[in-house]
């Protein structure tokens, strides 16, 4: 049985006693989980993002969300500006505080939407870093030896590279995701959507040797990649090992485990790719997220022109 609604005055104005910020939260969680089919990583994310608004109001009196006005909301917004917060962390913060305040007005525990006045900073949309074809060969050849962990690391470098997959995606791969027959992934991405990889030979030959030494698994689930404890691997796991491969490759401080997409899309696009379909590999739900590798070829042709054309304003 859900949770009784909290009363209403006789005017119909906001609630007679208004609703804990943990209840708030709670209530909001489960909406997200049962109706927006939101992934446990997302409402990990909103749970801590919420208690430190709770934090927040608490410190400021406020023992109800309800009990917030826009020029509270406010204050919270530049406090966290005031933190040091990255301009994008900022931004999700305050869309999480916003959403919040919808649900709340749709439950009928706050009159209006006090966050809705706040304002988003501007966040600038930096082009994202890549690997030249050179580099990507360079770290792909780093694990050079024949143990597991070997093996393991080079699958997951092809695979990351062959496919696009985020690296929570690929930590969350089973062996059911995998089909070599149709050189296939199963990938469950953002909002749980589901969508095919490709897995390319280079790729399929690395997870055809890292199944054959695989030790055996130590967990009822079925992981694709494991760790020394024949467990899971984790997303920190997969960044540990990538950060000691690009070592190896004498690539350190060049990229982050979100490089390998960054570069998987650029050399798509670079080598005549049809946006389209570079959309539907990366999983993004918007054509307007996958247009930024369009910004990064088009910064690249610029680059080249700029140094090499005779007529390009140099000297």
């Amino acid at each position: 049985m859900p949770p009784e609604r909290p009363r209403r005055t006789d005017r119909g104005g906001p609630p007679a006693a208004g609703i804990a910020c943990g209840r708030a939260i709670e209530r909001f969680l489960r909406h997200l989980e049962a109706e927006r089919n939101a992934s446990p990583l997302t409402c990990k994310s909103y749970r801590e993002d919420l208690l430190q608004l709770a934090g927040f109001l608490q410190s400021a009196g406020c023992d109800s969300p309800a009990e917030a006005k826009s020029g509270l909301l406010r204050r919270y917004a530049a406090a966290l500006h005031a933190s040091g917060y990255a301009a994008s962390t900022t931004a999700r913060k305050l869309a999480c505080m916003r959403s919040f305040y919808r649900f709340g007005q749709r439950e009928g525990w706050v009159e209006g939407n006090p966050a809705r006045p706040v304002k988003s900073p501007r966040r600038g949309r930096p082009l994202p870093k890549f690997l030249t074809c050179d580099e990507i060969a360079r770290l792909l050849a780093a694990p050079r030896g024949k143990r597991s962990a070997d093996l393991r690391d080079r699958a997951i470098l092809e695979l990351m590279y062959s496919s696009g997959v985020r690296v929570g995606e690929l930590a969350s791969l089973d062996d059911g995701d995998l089909d070599l027959d149709s050189a296939t992934i199963r990938i469950r991405g953002k909002g749980r959507r589901e969508r095919l990889g490709i897995v390319g030979s280079h790729a399929a030959t690395a997870v055809r040797a890292w199944l054959a030494a695989r030790p055996p698994r130590r967990t009822a689930e079925k992981p694709l990649f494991t760790n020394r404890f024949g467990t899971r691997l984790s997303v920190r796991g997969v960044a540990r090992l990538l950060e000691k491969r690009l070592g190896e490759a004498g690539l350190t401080g060049r990229a982050s485990p979100h490089t390998l997409r960054h570069s998987f899309a650029t050399h798509l696009l670079d080598a005549g790719a049809d946006i389209r379909s570079v959309q539907e590999l990366l999983g993004h739900k918007s054509i307007v997220t996958t247009q930024i590798y369009t910004h990064v070829t088009t910064a690249r042709l610029l680059e080249a022109f700029d140094r090499a054309h005779p007529r390009s304003g140099r000297g």
